[in-house]
Parts: structure tokens; sequence; C-alpha cells
């Protein structure tokens, strides 16, 4: 079995690390230099690189990394990816042989074009598209686009571990609440966060389980959720309607 390492980065930024025995994968090292400080601690040898999508802060640590191993770059075909070696468009299967694994590649366009997420031994490394308790902007794709990448990752076990690249879950707690102030899972959910964050601990892994019963993203066809949309924009009916009111909500909030 892998271990998983989180390298915090930047201001609120998590790094992924996997490894087995002497073996390490990273994904998305937007900075090298904690990646390096952790591999030469642990005695580790880097063997591959998976990108999500292009944003600085999400490659930004290949060249440095590259400068020390020699590594595989996994990353999105279409972005501009520094030394990529293996392109993907979603829907590849990737071995990663050194840690006995292997992901499926799933494209989720939206917050980029080519944004991609890996899946596999039931963990979830999906950048920016999912956080815990929200999603990722809409930058270069449609909220037709992004909705859809949502629905594709709610499709997997909802025993996922859900890596997601941010530790964004308090604020978007708190947006959450003042869509479903009556959900008492999210209070919940919000009461743990604020304790753990307090205490210095991560938010991060969540799970799918959770994501669904907590995160209004993912609940675009709900009760509650149509409500609060419609509080603000009383046409929105259908998920996607709802979907652009709580997004563009969440981005003035």
């Amino acid at each position: 079995m892998f271990d998983i390492i989180r390298i915090p980065a930047f201001k609120d930024n998590y790094i992924w690390l996997l490894r087995k025995g002497a073996a390490a994968v990273v994904v998305d090292p937007g900075d090298a230099s904690p990646v390096l400080e952790v591999l030469e601690r642990e005695g580790l040898a880097l063997t591959a690189i998976l990108i999500t999508h292009h944003h600085a802060d999400h490659q930004g640590g290949v060249a440095g990394l590259l400068a020390h191993y020699q590594a595989t770059v996994f990353g999105p075909a279409d972005e501009s990816i520094t030394a990529l070696s293996r392109p993907l468009r979603g829907g590849e299967t990737i071995a990663l042989p050194e840690l006995g694994l292997a992901f499926e590649v799933i494209a989720v366009p939206g917050h980029t074009l080519g944004h991609l997420a890996y899946y596999g031994s039931a963990c979830l490394f999906c950048g920016d598209t999912l956080f815990g308790a929200g999603c990722g902007r809409v930058f270069e794709g449609t909220m037709a686009q992004m909705l859809a990448s949502l629905e594709r990752l709610a499709a997997l076990p909802e025993r996922t571990a859900v890596y997601c690249a941010h530790e964004y879950t308090q604020a978007n707690l708190r947006f959450a609440l003042a869509v479903d102030p009556g959900n008492r899972l999210l209070q919940q959910r919000a009461d743990e966060v604020a304790l753990a964050r307090a205490e210095g601990r991560a938010s991060v892994p969540s799970t799918l389980m959770q994501e669904k019963a907590t995160n209004p993203f993912l609940r675009c066809g709900e009760p509650a959720l149509i409500a609060a949309a419609q509080s603000r924009v009383a046409q929105a009916n259908d998920p996607l309607e709802v979907f652009t009111v709580l997004r563009e909500w969440k981005n003035a909030f």
C-alpha cells in the first residue's frame, strides 16, 4: 500500500506526495522547495509528476524537481505544461508501477479547459475542480462544463477520498451555511472543521459522501438549494441555472 503525504505550499496550497518504499509521485507541485525537502529527508526518488492544470501554483515547481530527478510528467495535452512528457485528455488509464498504482484520468473542464482529475485506489486528486464544501471558479470553461465535471466526480464511489489542492474548506462552509442554513450535517461539518483548523489540522481530504451531503455545488437539484438560488434569481429552476446562481453568488461572497 502507498502512503500520502500532504505538503503545504504558498498560503493555502496542498501538494500531494504519494510514496511506496523509496519511490515517490507528486501531484501539482507549484513549488519545488518543500517537495525537495521531503524527498531528501525521507530518502525518496521521484518517478512521476501529475499535473491537473496549467496554473503556476500547480506546476511552477516542475522544472526545479526535474533538475534533481528524472520523472515522467503527466498532464493536460491542450494546456502549456512544463516539460510535459505524457499528454492526456481524459479517458486514459496511467500506470505508476513503482507504487503499484493505476489512475483513471478524468477530463473535468471548467476551471480551465484542459483540467484533469486522477482517480484510483479510492483516491481522487482533483486540483481546483472540487474543493471541500465548494468548487473552483470558472475561469476558462463554461458553467455547463463545470457542472458536468462536478457531476462526473460525484458519480464516483462515495467512499472516495477527495484530495483537493487548497485549504478553502472553512471559507466555503461559511458560504454553504449562508445558502443552506437548515442543513444539520453542514453545521456539524462547519463545527468540526473550525476545531480542526484551530488545532492546526487540515480539513482535507474529505470524502465524496461528505461532499454530496454538504457541498452546495453538488446539490443543485435539491429543494433547499433551488429555493436559495430563487431568492436571488426567481427563474432559477434547473440544476444548471441553480449552479450558475450559486457560483456567481460565491464569487462575490
